[in-house]
């Protein structure tokens, strides 16, 4: 699939068979995102918090080492949802082994070109699409962090005739947003019932299946897992369909599949979906709480504490920064330890 054919392919799609919902626009546009590109780093499109400072990973490998040992050190592999440039495992990893904990890797991703600088870093990782491709002889040690975001959402509208979902028409090549007709007036949770015509509700049925699956393997095989995204705890009424190119917001709408289109994560039905699944939850807390009570502040200062380390340590953690927006949830078999940093 050539890179500018994209538009082309869905324009053609919306023709023959009318709007389509914004999920399957989404779906679409990301999986075309990021089969053809590294979007990360200052030439890229963003920066995740791994790629700010090595801190951040390590306080991650330190946490799954604490809950791993105050577990009894059992058998175990480290799985990472949407790695990036395999950044975060590289020093997670590297935290995990001084401390004796060597598992074995597995990344969940479906990128080519990021599967390739993964392997720069991580020559040992094997590479899967979900957590089926895991053996399951062992405790699984999951991060997903800025994983969810990506996942499809639908949208749905307020208006005078009723809730209708949001859907993508097209003229030309030029895509924009339209209601549907379909009336989804019993699925709106009572209490958003009688909110102002305008209102958008967000779900993510993707999101929800996803963290079922891994719920449902913590709480099967041992372990634990860590999102951390950015995000509200729902159910809440707002438009957070957005795209970013060139470190910047963009229209969402425009050259599909040149951007990196995202969503804000509802904690709460994802930490709902796990409990549903027999595992146990904890949190979301903010991203800067978390950091601070896992020490970020005395890494900052074994790394020497100059100006480049203190502005990466304010951004991970500042609440004008990641260190509010950006919330962490853990999911941890319901016989292990509680884990650190959920006070």
């Amino acid at each position: 699939m050539t890179e500018d054919l994209l538009p082309e392919r869905l324009a053609r799609a919306i023709t023959l068979a009318g709007p389509i919902p914004l999920s399957q626009y989404m779906a679409a546009a990301n999986a075309h995102y990021y089969a053809t590109r590294d979007p990360l780093g200052a030439a890229g499109d963003f920066t995740t918090a791994p790629e700010i400072s090595q801190m951040f990973g390590e306080l991650i490998g330190l946490w799954l080492t604490d809950l791993w040992s105050r577990a009894g050190r059992p058998a175990a592999r480290y799985v990472e949802f949407g790695p990036g440039r395999g950044t975060l495992a590289s020093d997670a990893l590297r935290a995990m082994g001084k401390t004796g904990l060597a598992p074995p890797v597995h990344l969940v991703e479906f990128s080519p070109a990021l599967r390739a600088r993964q392997a720069e870093r991580l020559p040992q990782a094997e590479w899967c699409v979900d957590l089926v491709g895991v053996p399951d002889d062992g405790a699984l040690l999951v991060v997903a962090n800025e994983f969810f975001d990506a996942l499809p959402i639908r949208q749905l509208v307020k208006t005078a005739e009723g809730w209708r979902e949001r859907l993508v028409a097209c003229q030309d090549t030029l895509f924009l947003p339209v209601v549907g007709n379909t009336v989804f007036d019993a699925i709106i949770p009572p209490a958003l019932k009688d909110v102002p015509d305008g209102s958008v509700l967000e779900t993510s049925p993707a999101s929800v299946a996803a963290v079922r699956q891994l719920a449902r393997a913590v709480a099967e095989r041992g372990g634990a897992a860590l999102v951390i995204d950015y995000g509200y705890e729902g159910p809440a009424i707002g438009d957070t369909f957005q795209a970013v190119k060139a470190h910047r917001f963009a229209n969402p709408f425009e050259q599909p599949g040149e951007a990196d289109l995202t969503a804000h994560v509802d904690f709460a039905t994802l930490a709902e979906a796990a409990r549903a699944e027999g595992a146990r939850t904890y949190g979301p807390v903010g991203q800067g709480a978390f950091l601070t009570a896992l020490g970020i502040d005395a890494r900052a200062a074994a790394l020497g504490g100059g100006p480049e380390v203190t502005t990466a340590r304010d951004r991970l953690v500042g609440a004008e920064a990641m260190g509010e927006l950006f919330r962490v949830l853990a999911i941890v078999h319901p016989d292990w330890p509680v884990p650190e940093g959920f006070a």
